[in-house]
This record gives C-alpha cells, structure tokens and sequence, in this order.
C-alpha cells in the first residue's frame, strides 16, 4: 500500500515556517498528507531570507569528520539526522529546485546568485503544487482542553485539530522574524523538560574600550588573525570590533565554549594572533631591527605591516613597558590577552542555545511526553558555528520529523 493511500484521511499541524516546517510539509504532502501550516508573520520564510542577504550559505563541503565536528556536545544526536539529509543531499535538493550551486575558497556552498528568495520562491511554489496550506499571521497559543491546538489571527482565535503536530519554532534570536521563544512556557506547562534559551554565534562584551580606541575603531573589521581559548590551535579568520567588544564569524565560532567558560567563571580570555603568518621569533626579529628616526608605530607598520585597528588593538591591550621590550612585544603580538565579560543579549544573537533536549525526543523527534507532537530546526537543544552548518541541521531535521510524522500516522491509522 502506497503512503498516499494508507495515510490519505490524516491531518496535520506544523506550526512554523521556517527551514524545518517547510521541509517536512514537503515530505507529509509528497506522501498525500493534508497539510495546513501555520506561522505568526505576515510571510513564511523571514529569518531565511534576512540570512541570505549577504550571501545565502546554504551548507558547507568539508569532509563529514569535520562536518559533524561542527556540532560539539550535540554531535552524537544529529549525526543520525544528517546522515539521512546531509550536505551533499541537501544540494541535490536544491538542484532539483532549479537552483544551481557553487563551492566558495572557503568551502561554504552558495546557490549561484547568491539569493535566499529564488529559492524559497521555487520551494513555495512546489509546495503549493503538492496542496500544502499555508497560513500566516497565525499565532499558536498552546492547546485547549479537548487537546485542540488554540491559533489566534486576524479573524480571532481557532480550535483546530490535527492527527499530528509538529512544532518548528524557531529558538529564541530575532524575535522581529518570529524566533521570540514564546513557546517555552507552552511546553514547560506540559510537562517538557526544556534547556534554557542562551545566545549562540552572538557577540561579546568586554569591561570597556577606552574612548579613543572606540571613536577611532568601532565597527572596523579585524582581517588576517587569529584567534585561540586556552592552549588549543588558533583559528584564522577575522572578527568586528563594536561599541561594546567583538562579534563576527571567527568570535561566533567559539561563541559556545566562550559563553560556557564565561558562566563558570565570570569571564573569559580570548588571545589574538595580529601576524598568524609569522612565528614569534621571526617578529621579535623584526622588531629588533633599527628603526633610526621612525616612530614605533611606522616601524611596525614597515617591518611587520601591522597598523589601523591591529596595532589599535596592541596599545588598547598592552602597557608603555611592552612596547619598549622586542620580546615582550613580539609575545603579546602572537598572543594578545582579550577578556571578555558577557554575551550580547539573546535578540541580537543569530541563532541560540537551549530549548528541547533530544532526551525529551525519541528518534522519530516526537515529544515523549506528547505522543503525536514532533519538533524540529532551531528551538531543540543544539547548536552550530556559521557557514552553513544551522541550515543543513534544521532542514535534517525538518526532514527526519516528516518522516517520523508519516510512520506515525501509519501506526495509529
């Protein structure tokens, strides 16, 4: 018996409609699934689109070893997702789409325009094919006491009952898109054991720039560093100096440990290599050259190019009596003390921490505690560094849940 005709009499809910929830709307309605999907903004899709403003990344082509790594303590849980919905899967999705793709130098793969809209517009539309109903403008309100699912919109509140429900709201970052968090007391009030919402791949704050690095730096991109937390390897890339401290893609791929040591012990230290192409002997060696009539600031930029928010950051963080010592000097070019004192509020952040744990999941990603309820994409407790590793998971995700919703139905059918 085929899904459509085994499960053609089901409904379901997804509340949701990001990555996750569109996802598996694809694969319940593939199967002939009646499939209503609701979501409180005004259009589906918000928070993809705005992250594919400057580029859409939608995965990454590293090796799945390093891959999987990406995902720390969480490994373990998604590896079995992404075994079923991968990087090279979610590609050959894309493709089928209409949407060609390319590897950037870094690794990252971009639909070839670049744009989130194209293809969410193409998704859309075969969704709409398959006879999936979207719904906007509709909040979820938890459940009634017939266990009906309360949606508010324009026209007031709805009871609305379904054979399953999955949840795909999103975490706790850019409540402006829709990821607000409001559905942690609905679960809590069910009995759900939940991980509190934390920023991840967000900002740090440090105790204060002095007033001149700030009016001179603030906002300035710090290029061709590295960047390392305790003894590890560094990693190279770059980051932004803010108003408050740093932010940017090499800060947010230590977000989780930084924000972990920062709730142990108050702070953390972060250590900047301005020059990571050159060992430090070999500094200390150009420092030692003499520099005759130039100032210390021209002869760092001569023998060693470092200048503008670099060398900023070298006098911000360091003392006149380093600056008169080559060796002291040198160490502290290789390895700049920065502590930081605390994360940048959740709103701000790309994406967060926390939210359903997989122990309250099976592997079907339904509520133990709620037979029939699914969740899926950001609001379970996991997560990721940017390039692409946050798409990948939440469409893995959306895809696994879809399928755990079909053999679901098929069992209480």
């Amino acid at each position: 018996m085929t899904d459509s005709a085994s499960t053609a009499p089901h409904q379901v809910a997804i509340i949701g409609g990001g990555p996750a929830g569109l996802m598996a709307a694809e694969v319940l309605s593939q199967a002939g699934i009646r499939v209503d999907l609701y979501d409180a903004m005004p259009s589906v899709g918000r928070k993809f689109l705005l992250a594919g403003v400057g580029g859409m990344n939608i995965t990454h082509s590293e090796p799945k070893p390093a891959f999987l790594s990406r995902y720390g303590t969480r490994r373990t849980q998604l590896e079995p997702l992404l075994d079923k919905f991968g990087a090279d899967r979610l590609c050959a999705w894309i493709h089928g789409l209409g949407i060609e793709t390319f590897v950037g130098s870094s690794g990252r793969v971009f639909p070839t325009d670049m744009k989130a809209a194209p293809l969410l517009r193409a998704w859309l539309k075969r969704l709409r094919e398959h006879g999936v109903n979207l719904h906007t403008r509709r909040r979820w309100l938890g459940w009634n006491e017939q266990g009906e699912l309360r949606i508010a919109g324009p026209e007031g509140e709805q009871a609305i009952q379904a054979d399953a429900v999955l949840l795909a709201l999103g975490g706790g970052s850019w409540a402006r898109l829709g990821s607000d968090g409001a559905w942690v007391p609905l679960l809590a009030q069910r009995g759900v054991q939940l991980a509190p919402l934390q920023p991840s791949n967000c900002g740090f704050e440090v105790a204060g720039w002095s007033p001149l690095f700030l009016e001179k730096f603030a906002g300035a991109p710090v290029k061709s560093t590295a960047i390392r937390l305790d003894q590890e390897a560094a990693r190279l890339g770059e980051f932004v100096v803010t108003a408050q401290g740093v932010e940017g893609s090499l800060i947010y791929a230590l977000s989780a440990r930084i924000r972990e040591r920062i709730a142990a012990e108050g702070s953390a230290t972060i250590y900047l290599d301005l020059l990571p192409q050159k060992t430090q002997p070999q500094v200390e060696a150009l420092l030692r050259k003499p520099r005759g009539s130039k100032s210390l600031s021209n002869h760092l930029r001569g023998q060693l190019g470092l200048d503008g928010v670099r060398a900023g950051l070298l006098r911000e963080l360091t003392n006149a009596a380093t600056f008169a010592d080559p060796a002291l000097l040198a160490a502290k070019i290789k390895a700049l003390p920065l502590t930081l004192v605390q994360t940048r509020p959740l709103d701000e952040a790309i994406s967060s921490a926390g939210g359903v744990p997989f122990e309250e999941l099976d592997e079907r990603l339904m509520l133990r505690r709620l037979p029939g309820v699914f969740c899926a994409g950001e609001m379970l407790d996991w997560e990721a560094p940017t390039g692409g590793y946050l798409l990948t998971a939440c469409f893995a995700s959306g895809r696994v849940a879809g399928h755990g919703m079909l053999e679901w139905l098929r069992q209480h059918g």
